[in-house]
């Protein structure tokens, strides 16, 4: 299985990303559980690329390609926007109230413990995010 959705940087695209999601979780016939956290890893690194790739105002296309094996789910999300490894980001305290905590960190902490692997590369001028997980 392989699919892929091209977005804008436009938070009313997280719906669609969101849609393409649950029609993941559909064919792969995975638990509720499962894709609601997919859900939540997908929606947390778009908005990320939506808020801050880009100049406000700049309109460009975010890539998110999805691909399986029925063992493993690999999902690759790409933009063209200024270079940014979110795994280099030093994993947020969630023992710290969350008003007291510096603003970032949190997302990329909870990717880091939904799927089994991420991992960044700056290739060709994109940001590629492979973001794997056991299924």
């Amino acid at each position: 299985m392989k699919k892929e959705i091209k977005i804008k940087n436009e938070v009313g695209e997280l719906e669609r990303v969101n849609q393409f999601v649950e029609e993941i979780g559909a064919e792969l016939g995975l638990d509720m559980e499962l894709q609601m956290n997919l859900n939540l890893v997908m929606e947390e690194m778009v908005s990320n690329v939506i808020f801050y790739a880009y100049p406000e105002g700049k309109h460009e296309e975010i890539e998110l390609v999805a691909e399986s094996d029925g063992k493993e789910l690999t999902f690759v999300l790409s933009d063209k926007g200024k270079e940014f490894d979110p795994t280099m980001k030093e994993d947020a305290d969630p023992n710290i109230n969350p008003m007291d905590r510096d603003i970032g960190g949190m997302g990329i902490y909870i990717v880091k413990n939904i799927m089994n692997k991420v991992t960044y590369q700056r290739l060709e001028g994109k940001n590629l995010l492979t973001m794997k997980k056991e299924i």
